[in-house]
């Protein structure tokens, strides 16, 4: 057997040193800033470059959902294909989603009433259009994380574990979650708290969460890690939906695996190990997006592939006169 790694202690509990790195252009003035920090590993795992507060611990909310995946194939969990993608996925609440969380529950002989993560509407904006004007409601199938908690609980059933406690961070689940995100990462947690949808989430660095993906897009065929990253990769609307900048990114971009996470989070790694991590000090998805797909040029992704995402522009009287720009230090683009 392998011996494990030596972990490194737990990233300090501070506040972030975030740097700017968006700038709103407005007619030529910077109207706004949105601070943050970047990391991008080489393909040996050294820093190519980093921004900001890389080190300090910080919540990686569903950017983790991926590692995971990982504790539960640990665990014994039979899933691969579509149905992992889920497991790993923040999805949209599209028919596909609400069908598969309902697939994975009924392979375990378990029912939508055991879910314990909150209910809430489909994320996807079209999807919640349609749900109000339907006078539907919020439930738990709907939720961005249904398939995640329906795989914790097939995973809890097939080891004897107590299902109506699975969410509480001293289940055996939860332990064996919280013993993958530290050998992912290679780092001692921080802090542990209570994630959007009642599951532990985990505090560890912005390097850490890349070194974590790195680990996962490089490991052995047919090993828990290769199988989260090959089921996100072909099956990225799954992971996260028809609409998304996800799973856009993901076709994009050949062999990339990429999640993102709520209040500016985004992890991404290639086949090789490199890999990259941002956080938005202010959770805003309009500089989450560039920053990623600028840090992603900085580990030597063609530009022409980022072209998309490389900022939304700023209207004035409908027509275009600005630009959401990532800072000089990021925009190696250009």
């Amino acid at each position: 057997m392998t011996p494990a790694r030596p972990l490194l202690d737990a990233p300090e509990l501070r506040e972030p040193g975030h740097t700017p790195v968006v700038h709103l252009v407005r007619g030529g003035v910077i109207e706004g800033v949105h601070h943050g920090s970047v990391v991008v590993l080489d393909a040996d795992g050294e820093v190519r470059f980093r921004l900001g507060d890389t080190e300090a611990a910080f919540y990686p909310r569903s950017a983790l959902k991926p590692l995971q995946a990982v504790a539960m194939l640990r665990a014994g969990l039979p899933l691969d294909g579509d149905l992992l993608s889920l497991a790993a996925a923040s999805h949209s609440g599209e028919e596909r989603h609400l069908d598969g969380t309902r697939r994975i529950l009924d392979l375990a002989g378990l029912t939508e009433a055991e879910l314990r993560n909150t209910p809430d509407m489909p994320f996807d904006p079209v999807v919640r259009d349609l749900w109000v004007r339907e006078g539907r409601g919020p439930s738990r199938l709907a939720q961005n994380c249904s398939g995640k908690h329906a795989a914790m609980l097939w995973t809890a059933k097939l080891n004897g574990w107590s299902l109506e406690d699975y969410l509480d961070p001293a289940h055996p689940l939860q332990r064996a979650v919280a013993d993958t995100v530290e050998d992912l990462t290679g780092q001692r947690i921080a802090h542990v708290t209570v994630d959007g949808c009642g599951a532990p989430l985990f505090a560890v660095s912005l390097h850490g969460l890349a070194r974590a993906l790195a680990r996962i897009t490089t490991a052995a065929p047919g090993t828990p890690e290769a199988r989260v990253a090959d089921a996100m990769r072909e099956h990225a609307e799954m992971a996260s939906g028809v609409r998304r900048d996800v799973a856009a990114l993901m076709r994009a971009v050949p062999g990339l695996l990429t999640k993102d996470g709520f209040e500016g989070v985004q992890v991404a790694a290639l086949p090789d190990g490199r890999a990259v991590a941002v956080k938005i000090a202010d959770g805003a998805d309009r500089a989450r997006v560039p920053v990623a797909a600028a840090a992603l040029v900085h580990a030597g992704i063609d530009p022409a592939l980022l072209a998309d995402f490389a900022g939304a522009p700023l209207l004035g009287g409908g027509r275009p006169v600005g630009a959401v720009r990532t800072v000089p230090a990021l925009d190696q683009a250009s």
